[in-house]
């Protein structure tokens, strides 16, 4: 009789890494890196006395606020943190906010952001700008490194690992396979808007050229920002155990995102802007949510954690 042995169960923790990116996938990210910061560098020649309306403007700020907050309440607060719980429509509303800001799928990001807090500043975490050194030159490489370059690295966060609540969800593993259809309409959806609103062919173009393309560099770039600036420079009033700093002039375009010592001192907490005078508008959206019944139990910080949580 034939006796199989089995191979010994794996112990330990799941691997960091995940699936290697293929090339048409890793292009397309290069792609939706570099063409909207080219774009922006194109900008200001191409405004300059033409080509910018009242119309592209109040477009491109609609939709910067709206995928904006679908980053900083869905993607960061709520589906990594879990600071509060929501309604299923609201679930999925945050999901498809946050997958038009063309930041990545929403199990993708939300894997790369707990493993940047797991291994915040250290080796593991996928963009620390202190990877490389504390020298001029090293500082430097830090900051391209976190700003945009860790987005060229091939391999993957390990989802099994950093988001399996997300994988069992069904509604988000099908948010997280529409992304591609998500991209479209993000860009183009705009241009719509603003060939209605004109009733022009041109004021469909500017419109997927400002509100489109340029508010999606403009939203990258300041979510970029709090990844290394915010890592960089800045007041640290709490205890954490990285470099995370909280940086006032990003807070009102980060919507509160920029009081990121505060936030990796109380990674749960609904609340950035913990402190007087602090302006937060994704903590006062869920609490619109709260308060419509659409959002509860709400992780609000306490005096008395604030308290505790302060340098001395």
């Amino acid at each position: 009789m034939t006796t199989t042995v089995e191979p010994p169960a794996r112990t330990g923790p799941k691997p960091l890494l995940g699936r290697h990116r293929g090339g048409a996938e890793q292009f397309g990210v290069q792609v939706f890196v570099l063409v909207p910061l080219l774009a922006l560098v194109a900008a200001v020649p191409f405004a300059w006395g033409w080509g910018l309306g009242w119309s592209d403007v109040a477009i491109g700020a609609a939709f910067f606020v709206f995928t904006g907050l679908g980053v900083t309440v869905g993607y960061h607060r709520y589906f990594t943190h879990g600071a509060f719980k929501a309604k299923r429509w609201l679930r999925v509303l945050l999901a498809v906010a946050g997958g038009m800001s063309l930041q990545g799928s929403v199990i993708e990001w939300v894997a790369d952001h707990r493993r940047h807090h797991a291994f915040s500043d250290r080796e593991g975490d996928p963009h620390s700008p202190w990877l490389f050194g504390t020298g001029v030159v090293a500082v430097a490489r830090g900051f391209w490194h976190a700003h945009m370059g860790w987005l060229f690295d091939r391999d993957r966060t390990n989802a099994d690992r950093f988001a399996p609540d997300l994988l069992a969800d069904t509604d988000l593993r099908r948010v997280d396979r529409l992304f591609p259809l998500l991209t479209v309409v993000s860009l183009l959806l705009p241009a719509l808007i603003g060939g209605l609103v004109t009733w022009s062919w041109w004021g469909a173009l500017t419109a997927f050229f400002w509100a489109g393309i340029i508010r999606v560099a403009l939203l990258h770039h300041t979510t970029w920002s709090v990844n290394s600036i915010c890592h960089m420079v800045g007041g640290r009033p709490f205890k954490s155990r990285d470099r995370a700093a909280n940086f006032w002039p990003l807070a009102l375009v980060s919507f509160g995102e920029s009081w990121h010592n505060s936030h990796h001192a109380d990674p749960t907490s609904a609340r950035h802007g913990v402190l007087r005078g602090q302006l937060d508008i994704s903590a006062r959206l869920i609490w619109l949510f709260e308060k419509a019944g659409w959002a509860w139990d709400v992780r609000w910080p306490t005096p008395a954690r604030i308290a505790k949580l302060r340098t001395p």
